[in-house]
């Protein structure tokens, strides 16, 4: 049998050494192509030894992207925003203001070279995360992202309704990952409706402050670096 991903041991520490992550945030939506060459450039650095690995917490102006699996047919308003294809696994999800990107570029042969527990970890980094604010996100075998579920929502007799809260898209180059998670803080959920998020077409697109929370963006950074700590290993801020 198969193991899950759930079940799969979630210690990405270094194992050379405790060289800090760099941890990066810029307070003004970042160009998705710029973002794309800055993270192509620095995973390169990082696999030649030229740089320190890298965590950037961004923001994107409304735009979609389409992963390596992306179905044509899932682009409904192809004309809304830019659409962007990315070397990233996955289908089409939205990134606009409101929603805090994570992009990790991590050197998985210092760590572990298992692209599946790297991104069950990425997973758990989200999850403990959003248990910071008292919201249960889960993991699905069958899809993607992280899911919070809806009870009071309409659903199919003996189902639960559930949202989806957060995404997880990551490509490796020379064991280097790029891309990495968005969670919804505030986003115009209105905004999904352009695309079938990540292919899936029976659940819901959520948000912190959807669900009742007012957090803030700078709440959610804080909350990302020390559940990333606990998982990845130091960080230290620069510029």
């Amino acid at each position: 049998m198969a193991i899950q991903r759930a079940q799969l041991s979630n210690n990405m520490q270094r194992t050379d050494d405790a060289t800090p992550v760099e941890w990066r945030i810029s307070d003004t939506p970042i160009d998705y192509q710029e973002a794309l060459d800055v993270m192509e450039q620095r995973a390169l650095d990082i696999a030649n030894g030229k740089a320190a690995e890298l965590v950037w917490l961004l923001e994107h102006p409304p735009l979609y992207t389409a992963g390596t699996s992306a179905d044509a047919t899932d682009l409904v308003q192809p004309d809304r925003f830019p659409v962007y294809k990315t070397g990233r696994g996955g289908q089409y999800t939205y990134h606009g203001p409101g929603q805090r990107v994570a992009y990790a570029m991590l050197d998985l042969k210092r760590r572990k070279p298992d692209v599946r527990v790297f991104v069950s970890t990425l997973e758990r980094w989200t999850i403990d995360t959003l248990q910071s604010f008292g919201v249960t996100g889960e993991r699905r075998e069958d899809r993607v992202g992280v899911w919070v579920k809806r009870p009071a929502r309409p659903a199919p007799a003996g189902e639960v309704a559930e949202d989806k809260i957060a995404a997880i898209g990551i490509r490796l180059k020379k064991w280097v990952s790029l891309h990495g998670i968005s969670i919804n803080v505030e986003p115009e959920l209105e905004h999904f409706s352009g695309i079938v998020p990540c292919g899936v077409q029976n659940h819901g697109i959520t948000s912190l402050v959807d669900l009742g929370l007012p957090v803030t963006m700078n709440d959610l950074d804080i909350e990302l670096r020390k559940n990333f700590e606990d998982l990845f290993g130091p960080t230290k801020i620069v510029d």
